[in-house]
């Protein structure tokens, strides 16, 4: 292997670590977007149903880019040294420089996350537009991860870029997966979960998962092919159950003891990327003994 390839791969890493920094601003932020919008929506219809109109002016700018960011706890603007990834954590020995509340360790873990998912894409596949393809749906499943755990929601703004990003990925032949499977494996990921989650919302009367996670897997679908549904949704299983049971034997189990599917389908869709399909289908029939 040529230095020049290790070189495009550190390059990718240091890339990812950036990303990974704004994908901490995605998760935090992304939710409370949908929220505000849904509440706007909410009091516009209030009031055509009133038949008034909503108070004259313009709400202050909260999206992706404004406001700066600012500690939750005293309001201190982050500044730019204090935002270098990983290595301001470290200097600032996880905590705030003003009012020395600590710091989730969950940020400096996100941007290493990425910075890694972009090392393998480009270590695997170089500076090419697979690697690059590769290194935006890693990019996606980890942000997609963070924020359906952390509230349940799997936002369309995400999931269906990816999926679409798929079935281009497939067209320019930039995956390993003809056109034809991208599209079936689109179609089958939705299309089985809906199944489902209708199937047991027949039975039981209750929502066993969201719609978002149709969409997740569909575009896991276009991504891998239809030939890789199996295999993912035995892994997304696997692993949501062995992290069930340890949320529920360490009593971390949320109110309702509901966990969301989301993450597992993400772990699933990474397995498959870095080890591929069939290797997660070896790997779950082995744990099962078959």
């Amino acid at each position: 292997m040529g230095l020049d390839v290790w070189w495009d791969a550190a390059l990718g890493g240091v890339v990812g670590l950036l990303i990974g920094s704004f994908l901490n601003v995605v998760i935090y932020r992304l939710p409370k977007m949908m929220e505000q919008q849904w509440a706007a929506d909410l009091a516009q219809l209030e009031a055509e149903k009133q038949g008034r109109e909503l108070p004259a002016g313009t709400p202050e700018p909260f999206n992706l880019m404004t406001p700066r960011s600012r500690c939750p706890s005293c309001g201190h603007m982050v500044q730019w040294y204090e935002n270098i990834p990983v290595l301001s954590y470290l200097f600032l020995r996880g905590r705030c420089s003003a009012c020395k509340v600590r710091i989730s360790p969950r940020y400096p873990l996100v941007e290493i996350a990425t910075g890694a998912l972009f090392f393998f894409c480009i270590y695997r596949w170089g500076a090419t537009p697979a690697g690059l393809a590769w290194c935006g749906f890693s990019a996606a499943l980890v942000a997609l991860a963070f924020i359906d755990w952390d509230t349940t929601l799997l936002p369309d703004d995400i999931t269906l870029p990816l999926l679409w990003a798929g079935l281009i990925a497939a067209a320019m032949q930039w995956i390993e997966v003809p056109l034809y499977a991208s599209v079936m494996g689109a179609v089958g990921g939705y299309l089985s979960l809906w199944l489902v989650y209708w199937g047991f919302k027949l039975a039981t009367g209750k929502e066993g998962m969201g719609y978002g996670d149709f969409k997740l897997f569909a575009a896991l679908g276009a991504w891998f092919g239809w030939q890789a549904l199996v295999p993912i949704i035995l892994m997304s299983s696997v692993i949501g159950a062995i992290v069930g049971i340890a949320m529920k034997i360490f009593s971390r189990l949320r109110e309702g003891g509901y966990i969301p599917f989301g993450p597992f389908l993400v772990g699933a869709g990474l397995t498959a990327m870095v080890f591929g399909p069939n290797a997660i289908l070896g790997t779950v029939l082995n744990l099962f003994g078959l």
